[in-house]
């Protein structure tokens, strides 16, 4: 078995009456890409929510190699390794697409945004945007404001930015949410890219089940704010839980959430 990255133990977070997670306990290992599925409302956004920080839990903790983070803040989190995106983009639409990822490498470096210091002086960094830019395939949209691109492509700019922090775990919430259909086989052949390429450690909140079966090493079924089950797409697909949870026992199929 790979390196444990980020364990939960029995993971709790009560808004009022409801539990929202309830005595959730995953372990996501080293170099694998591990999906979160689950109908709507089942706790999916609020448990990334948990682990990246933005929520405090009720109960139960956060480990991330080996060290106890439940306290911490968004920021040391991301410091320490991990990385995150999130349904709707965020990027600065006022500043170009090379600035978005370059102030997101300052960031990574430490060199922040100096205010009398032109970007000239950090060549690394230039090359290393620019780079991105070509991996993300927005290498002729350097320039262009952030703001003036489409969606599909703002989306493809934040996966950018995020890599940009060579984190050890990468958290993709629902990366292709209000993408045109057309758009979707491109960032599926980025994600694969990224996981090829980059021996990243994957964790994705996703309802387009091709993608899932595709890139998905585990995949992990929330329901009601609880773990359902977990295994390869293939045995979750067929569960007989599984799919009552998503259509009262229909099929599971690339349109469900």
């Amino acid at each position: 078995m790979s390196e444990t990255l980020i364990e939960t133990k029995n993971l709790t977070i009560n808004f009022g009456g409801l539990k929202a997670v309830n005595n959730v306990s995953i372990s996501i290992h080293k170099g694998l890409f591990t999906t979160i599925i689950g109908p709507n409302g089942a706790g999916k956004t609020t448990l990334f929510n948990l682990i990246s920080g933005l929520l405090q839990p009720t109960e139960g903790t956060v480990i991330f190699k080996g060290t106890d983070i439940t306290r911490l803040s968004p920021m040391q989190r991301v410091a320490m390794g991990i990385g995150r995106s999130f349904q709707l983009t965020n990027v600065f639409p006022t500043l170009t697409v090379h600035e978005n990822i370059r102030l997101a490498l300052q960031a990574k470096n430490r060199t922040g945004y100096r205010i009398f210091t032109s970007y000239k002086r950090f060549r690394s960094l230039e090359e290393a945007a620019t780079k991105l830019l070509e991996d993300v395939l927005l290498h002729d949209r350097g320039n262009f404001l952030a703001g003036s691109l489409n969606h599909g492509e703002q989306r493809k700019l934040e996966l950018a930015m995020v890599l940009a922090l060579k984190p050890d775990v990468l958290l993709l919430d629902e990366p292709t949410a209000g993408m045109a259909l057309e758009e979707v086989p491109t960032m599926l052949e980025l994600l694969e890219k990224t996981k090829k390429e980059q021996d990243n450690t994957i964790l994705l909140i996703e309802h387009k089940m091709d993608l899932v079966t595709k890139l998905s090493d585990t995949v992990i079924v929330l329901v009601n704010g609880s773990v359902l089950t977990r295994g390869t797409a293939a045995e979750v697909s067929e569960d007989p839980e599984v799919l009552k949870a998503y259509l009262g026992g229909g099929i599971l199929n690339e349109t469900t959430a």
